[in-house]
Order: C-alpha cells, then sequence, then structure tokens
C-alpha cells in the first residue's frame, strides 16, 4: 500500500519533532508547579525574597513555555499530513482528548499565564496567586490529556472497529480516560517533569553559589529544588514500576525488548544488566546478570516468570493465521456491506484483525500468503530490542544518579554547607543536562517498544503513513530539523542571557508596597 521509505521518513520526522518538543515540556510542567511553591511561600510569610524568586524563575519559565507551544502546534498537523490513514481509522477516538485538551488545558494554561506575568501589580496576593496554581493546573492537565490520547496506542481501549464504517468507534470515554496505561503514564510523566525543573532551579543556584552572586536567592532556591527533588524522583521511580507492570499485562514484546528476554524461562529470572542483544540471532551477547532481580522487578515474586519472544513469536503467529480470515472479510464486505457470510467470518476473527493487517504486508492478496512470509509477520511483531534494552538502561541509570545528586544536595542544603561544597556545585551544574536525556530515552522506551504497531495489535505503522513522495518527505523533515534547530539555539541564547543577567539584587527592585511588608 505504501512505499516503505515514506513510511520510515514519516516516522522520522514525528520522532524529530516530538523529540524537539519533549525538551521543553518537563520543564514547564516542573517550573510551573515549583513557581506556585515559592508563591504561596511568598503569600505566607510576606518576605519579599519568594516574590523574587518566583518572578526570576517566572521569566525562565515564560521562555520555556513559549517556545514549547511553538514546537508543539505542528505535531497535531503532522497526524493529518502525514499519517492520513491512522487519522482516518482512529480519528473519532484519538481526536476527543486532543480537543478537549485544547478547548479545556491550553486555553486555561494560556490565558492564565498571561495575568501571572502582567498580573503583578494589578491582582492581590490572593488572586495572583490563584493565577499562578491554575498555570500549573493547566500545564499538568494539558499533559494529562494528551497522555490520554497516546495510551490508546500503548493499549487501546474503550473503542472497537465497525466493518460498517471501516474505521475505530469510540464506545466507552470512561474506559479511554481512565486507561490504566494512562493513568500510570500521566503520573510517571508528570513527576520527572518536577525532576527536570529541580535540577534546572538547583544547577541554576548551583552556578550563582560558584560565582558568589544572588546568594540568598540561589541558597533558597536550590534548598526549595533539593527537597521537591529528592521527593519526585522517589515518585517517578515508584511509578516507573508501576508503569512497567502496566506494560507487562498490555505489551508484553515491549516489555521482554526492554528486559532482552528472547526466551521463556521458569522463575526466578535474572535481570539483564548489560548485554547487546542481537536481533538476527535472536540471543544476547556479553550479558551480565543479576540473579532473581528480573522476576521481581517484573512480577513482585521471588520466582514469578513472564513470557521470552520465543513465547510471544509463536502466539503471534497463531494470531497471523486467525487475521488473515478477518481482512478476507473485510475485502468482502468493502465490496458488498450486506454479505453476511462475510460478516460472520470477521466476526469470529476481529480480536486479531491487526495481525491479519501484518501479514498484508508481504502479500496484498492473502490467499497468496506463504507459510514463511506468515513466519515473517509474526518476526515482525518483535520490537527494535537494542534499542529499548539500551534506552531503559540509560533512563534508570540517569534516575538512580538524580536520586542520589538530591539526597546529597538534601543533607548540605539541611545543614547549610552547599555553599561550602564546591565539588558539588560544580556537579550540579553539569547535572542539568541529566534530565533531558533521561526524558528522551524514556520516550523512545515508550514509543520504540510499541512498534510495529501504530496503535498497539490494530494498526501497524506500515499502513498508517500518507502516500506522500520521498522527495517530499525528504525535503519536509529537512525543514523541522533546521527549523526546531533554530528554536533550540534561540532557546538556550535566550535562557544563557536571563541567567547571566539574574535576578535584580537591589531592594529597591521590588515594589515599594512589599518593602514595606518585608
Amino acid at each position: 500500500m505504501h512505499d516503505i521509505t515514506v513510511v520510515d521518513l514519516s516516522r522520522w520526522q514525528f520522532a524529530a519533532t516530538a523529540l524537539y518538543h519533549f525538551l521543553f515540556v518537563p520543564l514547564t510542567l516542573g517550573l510551573s508547579f515549583l513557581l506556585a511553591a515559592m508563591e504561596t511561600v511568598y503569600v505566607s510569610t510576606g518576605k519579599p525574597i519568594y516574590r523574587q524568586m518566583a518572578q526570576f524563575w517566572g521569566k525562565l519559565f515564560m521562555i520555556n513555555f513559549a517556545l514549547g507551544v511553538a514546537t508543539g502546534l505542528t505535531m497535531e498537523f503532522q497526524f493529518g499530513t502525514n499519517w492520513s490513514f491512522y487519522s482516518s481509522f482512529v480519528g473519532d477516538i484519538f481526536g476527543a482528548p486532543l480537543a478537549i485538551e485544547g478547548l479545556m488545558a491550553f486555553f486555561m494554561e494560556s490565558t492564565f499565564v498571561g495575568l501571572m506575568v502582567f498580573g503583578w501589580e494589578r491582582l492581590s496576593r490572593g488572586q495572583h496567586l490563584a493565577v499562578t496554581w491554575l498555570v500549573a493546573l493547566g500545564s499538568n492537565l494539558s499533559a494529562l490529556w494528551i497522555l490520554i490520547a497516546n495510551s490508546f496506542m500503548q493499549d487501546p481501549r474503550g473503542a472497537a472497529f465497525n466493518p460498517a464504517t471501516m474505521r475505530m468507534e469510540l464506545n466507552s470515554l470512561q474506559q479511554l480516560i481512565f486507561n490504566p496505561d494512562a493513568q500510570s503514564k500521566f503520573v510517571h510523566t508528570s513527576i520527572a517533569g518536577y525532576v527536570t525543573a529541580a535540577i534546572f532551579v538547583a544547577g541554576i543556584s548551583a552556578y550563582y553559589m560558584l560565582k558568589r552572586r544572588h546568594l540568598d536567592l540561589a541558597k533558597r532556591s536550590f534548598r526549595m529544588a533539593a527537597l521537591f527533588g529528592v521527593l519526585s524522583t522517589i515518585g517517578v521511580i515508584t511509578l516507573g514500576d508501576a508503569l512497567g507492570f502496566v506494560a507487562a499485562q498490555a505489551q508484553p514484546t515491549k516489555l521482554a525488548a526492554m528486559e532482552g528476554l528472547w526466551k521463556t524461562e521458569p522463575g526466578p529470572m535474572p535481570f539483564n544488566l548489560i548485554a547487546f542483544p542481537d536481533q538476527s540471532l535472536q540471543q544476547n551477547k556479553g550479558a551480565v546478570q543479576v540473579p532473581y532481580l528480573l522476576s521481581l522487578l517484573v512480577t513482585h515474586s521471588v520466582d514469578g516468570s513472564m513470557p521470552g519472544f520465543d513465547t510471544l513469536q509463536r502466539t503471534a503467529e497463531q494470531r497471523v493465521r486467525n487475521g488473515i480470515p478477518a481482512v478476507q472479510a473485510l475485502q468482502a464486505l468493502s465490496k458488498d456491506p450486506h454479505d453476511a457470510q462475510a460478516l460472520a467470518q470477521f466476526e469470529a476473527h476481529r480480536q486479531d484483525l491487526g495481525y491479519g493487517f501484518l501479514a498484508q504486508r508481504y502479500a496484498p492478496d492473502l490467499a497468496e500468503l506463504t507459510p514463511q512470509q506468515v513466519q515473517q509477520a509474526a518476526r515482525d511483531s518483535i520490537p527494535p530490542v537494542a534499542a529499548v534494552f539500551w534506552s531503559f538502561r540509560f533512563m534508570v541509570a540517569f534516575g538512580l544518579a538524580m536520586l542520589a545528586f538530591f539526597v546529597l544536595g538534601v543533607i548540605y542544603t539541611l545543614r547549610n554547607r552547599v555553599q561550602d561544597k564546591r565539588w558539588f556545585l560544580i556537579a550540579a551544574v553539569w547535572m542539568i543536562p541529566i534530565p533531558f536525556l533521561a526524558n528522551e530515552v524514556g520516550w523512545l522506551v515508550a514509543e520504540l517498544g510499541r512498534q510495529p504497531w501504530t496503535v498497539f495489535g490494530v494498526l501497524p505503522t506500515w499502513m498508517s503513513a500518507s502516500t506522500h513522495s520521498v522527495g517530499y518527505m525528504v525535503f519536509s523533515l529537512a525543514g523541522f530539523v533546521l527549523l526546531y534547530t533554530v528554536f533550540i539555539v534561540i532557546e538556550m541564547a535566550l535562557m544563557v542571557r536571563a541567567i547571566r543577567q539574574g535576578p535584580p539584587d537591589s531592594a529597591a527592585a521590588l515594589p515599594r508596597a512589599v518593602l514595606v511588608e518585608g
């Protein structure tokens, strides 16, 4: 149906825009709550330093927010331009949470951001604090609805394929919203944003302490970030474990790729701490294992077991064979919607329709499909193991490094000695990129682990793309990469400029009313 190169280019283009966009989103999510926390302390205590903190970090928040919006808008357009079959197939379901996100969360967030920036002298303390909390709430609600849409692609619930309209249709909004993948992923992703903001604030505060500038603001900001960060990091690790547990139920191939598990073994199962998966040979090379750990992590029991790719591939092969009659029935129904025999055949095999689509890639006329092609379609159900395996390990390693950093940071700041630990302050500055890298590789685990499906088990990626030319896709991909790289450069330049300027040191910079109250 489509040239595979066009599908690849469509995937690269979406991945590039998403990876760029995901550099901005987590910082917005986390900074919005830190701003609200700082302003809450200001309103509660009346100390002007906390207002100064909220205003300074709010300036950096605004730079990040503006570019995050600019990079995010084009992603939704890509569903229509580059993924037209996907949009037609699941648009009834996928469009609902995105529409709610735009109408409710994004408008709320954007409206109150303006009030937050320009309302310091026009609103009362309580009114401005309420506005800041509404910005934080809107940012996180926006993430919730987008992740609900994404989770339908990971674990499609609340919808069914209608052979009369030839597309998926929503039958339960409740199941769509309360999808276990959506709930666990929302909390995991949001808290990862809090960790990102905490590292960001701690790192820049450490920079000021190294330069002996803005010391009062830097020490107070560092303390708030360290306390916020240590709690958030514990939360993100805990919710990451829950997300893995959910993936084991909904996407066993993703979990097997994360663990490099080629063969099903009885428990207790060892954890591959380091390994080099070879997908062509379906085995690992140079594995360093930790006994019992995989059973404990995945099944929460000492002797638990999970299926490896040998079992999963056999299951996929059975589902491919069972899905072929469903696709053949659809072909008959497309010619005669009242064909009762074809409808009965479809209903008998509908649960494996997606696996039939996997096989259709090799033979548009499924009657000509060979046993070797059936086996190849089953092998296609295995995601790119090495990429998922190593992305997962980098994410975990980054998470543990950030936890250790925050634990030390809390100890030093509560003893009021952090400003004297020069090596730690230097390390804090170098930690700033770590949560961004962790977010990126975490996104790779989630999305590469879903392959070869656009909608897991329902719609293969190879069927989902639009029928563009290769030249058009190369041109548009290059354009997006160039444009978004410019956005990143602009973001970095604005951030560096604002950080070098720093907050106004003079208390005279604050309004007279604040000085009198302070």
